[in-house]
């Protein structure tokens, strides 16, 4: 039996479903209040858990043979949340001592490329950079490279520990609504019209899925491992969403730098305002100006990692958002019970 925390996210859920695929017996913990749509009709046992409740954890891990640790708060907003601190930190802390307390043999930690130290602009990252907080951009990055210390910690003193780090997760089963799921979600919608210059590495969540077990299963204790994909500019991925869809869409408006770093600053102040998301900050265009190249050769040598073309990841993602919406012959009316 396994333990998968943060199990109806994006990764987690598919994650979930790659175990079951392979008749592993899991686990799935969920922050209480989660909706279970991503987890319906699964085979596994769900418990509701706080990842801040310690004595919860070590009941949960009980008998477990391996916990893969997906549970966070991802944000682009730039600057410091005592939540995503605590949960993303303090969290992971709890984790690792529970692990020790139950006796669990292996711990997968599912860290982010975002925690990986940032070095000068067009550069290729790759697993002998370091995770050090004070070289990371945001408040989400900064999390989630001290949360990696404290697991790089806990190796050093015996726990049986493997670090994975994916690049930009795009990919069906989106259930949440991730950042870039909304993007695709717009796109269908029609209301996806302005979008800024740059690029992103993205891999599909299929393959992420598929990786964390081949790490489980293969990863040498102690080691982290990047599962990126393909790099691509944004407005080939523009292209791409455009010859991938079956219908017209309206034009997408590229904004000019000097308009971009003014509307974000309107954006996040708005976000703080109204609740709502925005839909880039000074933390996104960061992201996309950075013009990194994170390569995957050390998870394909070691692992047997093998990302798929983005195309194929493209079209599947819109695909499951087209069915997820009920979407047929130009309307979006949402059927109820679909998912």
């Amino acid at each position: 039996m396994v333990v998968v925390t943060g199990a109806t996210g994006h990764i987690g859920n598919v994650l979930v479903r790659k175990l079951v695929e392979d008749h592993i017996s899991v686990r799935a913990l969920f922050a209480p209040g989660d909706d279970l749509k991503a987890l319906s009709n699964l085979p596994v046992e769900l418990i509701p858990m706080d990842i801040l409740d310690f004595d919860g954890l070590v009941r949960a891990f009980d008998g477990a043979e391996a916990v893969f640790h997906l549970a966070g708060i991802i944000t682009i907003m730039p600057f410091f949340q005592k939540r995503v601190y605590r949960v993303n930190v303090e969290g992971t802390k709890n984790v690792i001592t529970a692990c020790r307390k139950a006796g669990v043999k292996r711990l997968v930690y599912v860290s982010s490329v975002h925690a990986l130290s940032e070095p000068e602009k067009g550069a290729t990252i790759d697993e002998n950079f370091e995770f050090n907080a004070k070289k990371v951009y945001g408040c989400y990055g900064k999390s989630k490279a001290i949360a990696v210390m404290e697991v790089e910690k806990a190796a050093s003193r015996g726990l049986d520990t493997v670090i994975l780090c994916p690049s930009g997760v795009i990919g069906p089963y989106d259930y949440r609504g991730s950042e870039m799921g909304k993007l695709f979600e717009d796109f269908l919608k029609g209301k996806f019209r302005i979008a800024v210059d740059g690029c992103f590495d993205f891999v599909d969540v299929r393959d992420v899925a598929d990786g964390i077990v081949k790490a489980w299963k293969k990863g040498e204790s102690g080691e982290k491992y990047i599962l990126s994909g393909h790099t691509i500019t944004m407005r080939k991925l523009v292209a791409m969403l455009n010859n991938c869809s079956a219908l017209k869409r309206k034009k997408v408006f590229f904004l000019p730098e000097v308009l971009m770093y003014p509307i974000a600053a309107a954006m996040t102040l708005f976000y703080w305002l109204s609740g709502s998301k925005p839909r880039f900050t000074f933390y996104s265009l960061h992201t996309l100006h950075r013009y990194y190249n994170f390569t995957h050769e050390k998870a394909s040598r070691e692992l047997g990692y093998n990302p798929r073309p983005i195309k194929e990841s493209v079209e599947d993602t819109l695909e499951w958002f087209e069915k997820k919406m009920n979407f047929s012959k130009g309307s979006f009316s949402q059927e109820k019970g679909l998912i």
